[in-house]
């Protein structure tokens, strides 16, 4: 049920940003959930694009959600696991199936490639442990590709298969094309496509129409503009074309069969439809509403376990990411600053914030976001669970971010 009190601030915050033309925000929407499955509070705000004449933002706005698929596609391969097709920790299962896995190479400074010294996991491709990165965070591997250059957002499988390591596996956390890797591993141990896995084994379960690596008709038409902030001039926003349309173009089953079924950032989504994800992981994998199960307990658990190590990495997420392609991400010095600056962790395939945050989420809260600034969370300990949506970039929107924040602590502050 709506918490009213929630509501009213959620309302009022996100209609301030978007009623602000010096923002550059034209449309958002946050929807936040309890245990139960209920909506505690959701609001869609604005128009889906900047311009005056586009109609308003509704709940049913879909979104390119990015890399807030990796959720996903990570469950999905989490099943897989369930039911025996698939291992966490054996690299030779993930050679037998990815041979190109067992030859990759590690990018070095000086523009070489040495041989890497230990073994790709499953584990580690979703922990983001395995050693590749993305060319829009990684200055070496943006100018290693030029100039022909990488675009992990063309829906071309020949950019991931392409691109050598950064790091020796195991060595560091390094975000990256890991996960795209995993839903390789899970086609091919399966036979089946990864979004055909999810469709049937995740949105099916829980009765979801409306997230979707293909978006149907009618999510076609309810799809949010895209806006940008070109670099240099930050101040102004205005829209472009979409980042992300190879799926959005194709029609028959010929075209789809030449799109990659991206596990990091291929989906389109309702955020309504989203939370409904985030309310089966709150009851430990069963869905409040269908009564679904679409993983163990224990899998869940599982999920929420720190893969990094806690001596070596205690402060991976603080060592900052530079804006490779400015265009794409702004600078980030940390991805989630707490007071205090306690040991961080990462789960398989979100961040975990390990003590309280300053909104009033719980400990070991799971959080992760897609580069068009759109951001989720899940506090398993306090049963909440939430996603605010917007379709700007460079990532790091100081406007959208702030809006995160506001709107995450109101579900808080009126819920007690």
């Amino acid at each position: 049920m709506v918490n009213q009190k929630a509501q009213d601030a959620v309302e009022k915050s996100l209609d301030s940003c978007t009623g602000d033309s010096s923002t550059g925000i034209g449309g958002l929407v946050f929807v936040a959930v309890g245990k139960d499955g209920k909506q505690i509070a959701a609001h869609a705000s604005g128009r889906i694009g900047l311009d005056k004449k586009r109609p308003a933002a509704t709940l049913d706005t879909v979104f390119w959600i990015a890399s807030c698929t990796k959720l996903l596609a990570t469950m999905a391969c989490m099943q897989a696991v369930e039911q025996g097709k698939l291992k966490l920790d054996d690299h030779k299962q993930v050679y037998q199936l990815c041979p190109e896995l067992e030859k990759v190479k590690v990018l070095q400074d000086d523009g070489s490639l040495v041989d890497k010294q230990e073994e790709i996991t499953l584990r580690m491709l979703l922990s983001h442990t395995a050693g590749f990165g993305y060319e829009f965070f990684n200055p070496k591997l943006r100018d290693y590709a030029r100039p022909i250059g990488f675009d992990v957002f063309h829906a071309d499988e020949r950019d991931i298969l392409r691109m050598p390591l950064v790091n020796q596996p195991g060595e560091t956390w390094e975000y990256g094309i890991n996960i795209d890797w995993a839903g390789i591993v899970l086609e091919r141990a399966t036979g089946v496509k990864l979004n055909d896995w999810i469709q049937q084994n995740i949105m099916q379960p829980l009765n979801l129409k409306a997230i979707n690596m293909f978006p149907t008709d009618e999510m076609k038409k309810e799809l949010a503009f895209m806006h940008q902030r070109w670099p240099g001039d930050s101040s102004k926003c205005e829209e472009r074309d979409h980042i992300y349309r190879e799926p959005l173009l194709a029609e028959t089953d010929h075209e789809k069969k030449h799109i990659f079924h991206s596990g990091g950032a291929g989906a389109y989504a309702k955020p309504a439809e989203y939370v409904q994800v985030l309310a089966a992981l709150l009851n430990d994998g069963t869905s409040p509403t269908t009564g679904a199960q679409i993983l163990k307990k224990e899998t869940v658990d599982a999920m929420w376990e720190n893969q990094v190590s806690k001596s070596q990495m205690p402060d991976f997420a603080r060592q900052g990411i530079p804006a490779a392609k400015p265009e794409q991400t702004n600078p980030a010095p940390e991805l989630y600053p707490q007071e205090g600056n306690p040991p961080q962790g990462w789960g398989l395939s979100f961040m975990l914030t390990q003590e309280p945050g300053a909104t009033g989420r719980g400990r070991n809260t799971a959080w992760w976001a897609g580069i068009a600034n759109l951001f989720w969370w899940c506090d398993r300990e306090k049963g909440v669970a939430g996603m605010i949506c917007s379709q700007v970039m460079p990532f790091g929107d100081p406007h959208v971010m702030g809006q995160w924040g506001a709107c995450e602590a109101a579900v808080y502050s009126a819920l007690g």
